[in-house]
């Protein structure tokens, strides 16, 4: 009776072992275990810029490891894994004892069990699932060559440090890709899979040298290495493990800036980001994006920690942005300065006007009267000098910067039209001050970093708007294109509006305001300065590249505050010619080292002429108010904005060299705000413009993320 109970009961169990391995399909793979990181490239499609993942995994095929790897993992772990069945009953039973006797429940021991856990059906403890992985253990032997099971083995297995897979482990021990791992480095990863927590060299450097040591001798004794290759190991050295933010410092913002347009413009979600695999190309050269961080480091050391500066270059022909500051780190500040933040334009609005002019007919060479100051309707707007320039054309409006013909200019062709060049230029029709109000010329409107970028582009494009955009393309895990993100041009403006535009922009860098922008090859661009300092700016472009870059400053509570001076420069010459044509400069003397010199267009035919600056003025500049009629509302006790036509003398950077000394500048009274455009400031003359902050609708430095 005994005996017959026993047969029964094997017979018994027999016959479940049959029907389950008859009715047991071998599953899709398990999501975890497919689970990629996804890498993010510079232009060049080598460079790494970061990456994202829930899985620190990027796979690799098995022919392309030395073959040491494998052997080393197979000596460690399963020395009889080219002969069993993919299950080893002595293991079996080892665990059932011990769990019979209340120690942790365990699992086989195999490669092959290893592997269908965490490939196919995750990390399970229960007898139910232990019989399941025994199954699909066996079974899986049978259907799948031995190779192909240590391959995904080693594409899946956790090595410790965040990294899965020998690939990831490779680079995190040891700075280096799987292909070119050693003997001696093989063995080290081989031997600390069982805990690679724990026995990591940095954090148990005996107890791993232990491991090491283990597995070279079981390399010997299994015939895959000989004893000279043994005797002439030596402990491998790792690197220190990492503990550098993915999103630290200004990279943090580029990044940022990658999944967002994924999950916007390609319709990925957050986790098809972070584990298919995909090779993500962005458009951002890496030498531009080391210019640009270096030259906002080239400010000089007494800059005020709430000093906010950003810079996006823009390459006009496809819309790619090319470069991007956004902030010193994007762990310490999230909002990105570039993309979110808000500050008034200034004058730099007043080449929408400009061309908004030269599509109705008007000429570069129509002069115009330029008064000191100028009253239209109830707005008055005056020069920055207080001085009367005579009868002068829009070239030399343009290069001088000259309020009162812009004022005059923008009544001639209608608020209406700037506000409509300025949108097809670039700007969101919800631009917060985009009013349509005459003293919009003045640039009452706050703006981000990255629209006027864009529009600076289209100048450079003569008429040609694209939209920006950051991944240039991102390919799967199999190297199948999934997005590229560059879109159609579309024209916007007729070439030779264009062209004339262009022209009196480089009036501006040749003979006007900004000679501290020249890097010299052809260049245009405009300065802009807002009502009472609250933002200086500087936008320009050559034929194959466009930047824009602002400053501004904030208070602890977010709120905007006048441009304190630093770097010998006093606050009331805080203008976009000073710190903003000069970061302008310095970044773009480099990004443009290669290019070939182009010229712009031609202008419609006429001598060109040439701005001549107001006359130096006599007395020392002051920052008192004048004691004719107030030109601003703001309270008599706070300096005037106005300054004079020529700046101080220059005074050492941080760099001990002298700061550019432009022959004109563009003091902050050329800019402002005019009718409407939010806050109380007003910019040259009295009317109500100017701009807010934080919550406030329009105007002014916006630190809430924008939508």
């Amino acid at each position: 009776m005994v005996l017959g109970t026993i047969l029964a009961g094997i017979a018994a169990v027999l016959g479940v072992f049959v029907v389950a391995y008859a009715t047991t399909e071998v599953p899709e793979p398990d999501d975890f275990a497919l689970a990629q990181s996804t890498t993010v490239y510079y232009a060049d499609g080598e460079t790494p810029m970061g990456s994202f993942s829930q899985v620190d995994r990027q796979t690799v095929p098995m022919n392309t490891l030395p073959e040491y790897v494998g052997h080393a993992v197979i000596s460690s772990e399963d020395r009889n894994f080219y002969e069993n069945n993919g299950v080893d009953p002595k293991g079996l039973t080892r665990a059932l004892w011990n769990n019979v006797r209340g120690l942790p429940t365990q699992g086989g021991s195999t490669l092959t069990q290893q592997y269908v856990e965490r490939y196919y059906m995750g990390t399970t403890t229960s007898y139910l699932g232990k019989f399941k992985e025994t199954i699909l253990a066996l079974k899986i032997d049978q259907s799948q060559s031995k190779d192909a099971i240590l391959e995904n083995y080693l594409n899946t297995i956790y090595f410790g440090r965040g990294a899965y897979g020998i690939e990831k482990a490779a680079q995190a021990y040891f700075g280096k890709p799987a292909a070119e791992l050693t003997l001696s480095e093989s063995a080290l990863l081989a031997g600390i899979i069982p805990a690679p927590s724990a026995w990591d060299p940095a954090v148990s450097p005996d107890r791993a040298e232990q491991r090491w040591n283990r597995v070279l001798d079981l390399m010997v004794r299994d015939g895959w290495i000989s004893q000279a290759d043994r005797d002439g190991a030596q402990y491998p050295q790792t690197v220190p493990p990492k503990t550098e933010n993915t999103y630290g410092g200004p990279k943090g913002y580029l990044l940022k800036m990658v999944r967002d347009e994924l999950v916007k413009k390609a319709k990925m979600t957050e986790d098809e980001i972070d584990t298919r695999g995909l090779k993500i190309v962005t458009t951002i050269d890496q030498r531009n994006q080391d210019a640009a961080v270096q030259a906002v480091d080239n400010l000089p050391d007494d800059r005020p920690e709430n000093n906010r500066v950003s810079l996006v270059s823009i390459d006009p022909s496809s819309g790619g942005i090319v470069a991007l500051y956004g902030g010193a780190d994007f762990v310490a500040q999230p909002l990105n300065l570039a993309t979110q933040a808000r500050a008034q334009a200034g004058s730099t609005f007043k080449p929408f006007t400009l061309v908004a002019a030269l599509e109705q007919g008007k000429s570069l060479y129509d002069t115009y009267p330029a008064p000191a100051k100028l009253s239209i309707g109830n707005w008055d707007v005056r020069n920055f000098d207080g001085k009367n320039h005579g009868q002068v054309n829009l070239v030399e409006a343009t290069a001088g910067s000259i309020n009162t013909v812009y004022a005059k200019l923008n009544e001639d062709v209608g608020p209406k039209n700037t506000i409509d060049a300025a949108i097809r230029a670039g700007l969101p029709q919800d631009t917060p001050g985009l009013a349509n109000e005459v003293g919009n010329v003045l640039g009452s409107a706050s703006p981000r970093a990255i629209d006027m970028a864009t529009v600076f582009a289209t100048y450079a494009a003569q008429g040609v708007r694209h939209d920006p955009f950051i991944v240039a393309e991102a390919r799967d895990s199999s190297g199948n294109v999934v997005y590229t993100g560059e879109g159609q041009g579309r024209r916007e403006f007729d070439s030779q509006v264009m062209a004339d535009a262009t022209y009196a922009m480089q009036a501006v860098i040749n003979d006007g305001g900004a000679p501290a922008a020249a890097i010299g090859r052809p260049a245009a661009g405009k300065t802009g300065t807002s009502t009472a300092l609250k933002s200086a700016n500087f936008g320009g472009y050559v034929p194959q590249l466009a930047t824009f870059v602002n400053m501004f400053q904030t208070g602890d509570d977010g709120s905007e505050q006048s441009l304190t001076g630093f770097g010998g420069v006093r606050s009331e010459w805080m203008s976009g010619s000073r710190f903003p044509a000069q970061i302008w400069h310095d970044y773009m003397s480099v990004a443009t080292q290669g290019l070939p010199v182009e010229n712009f267009p031609q202008p419609s035919a006429k001598p060109r002429p040439k701005y001549t600056p107001p006359p130096e003025p006599t007395a020392e500049p002051t920052t008192e108010e004048p004691t004719e009629e107030p030109t601003t509302e703001e309270p008599t006790e706070e300096p005037t904005t106005e300054a004079p036509s020529e700046e101080p003398s220059p005074k050492p950077t941080k760099t001990g060299k002298p700061s550019p000394s432009p022959t004109q500048t563009e003091p902050p009274a050329d800019q402002g705000g005019g009718q409407g455009g939010g806050g109380t400031d007003s910019g040259g003359g009295s009317g109500t413009g100017g701009g807010g902050q934080g919550a406030q609708p329009q105007g002014g430095v916006n630190l809430l993320p924008q939508n």
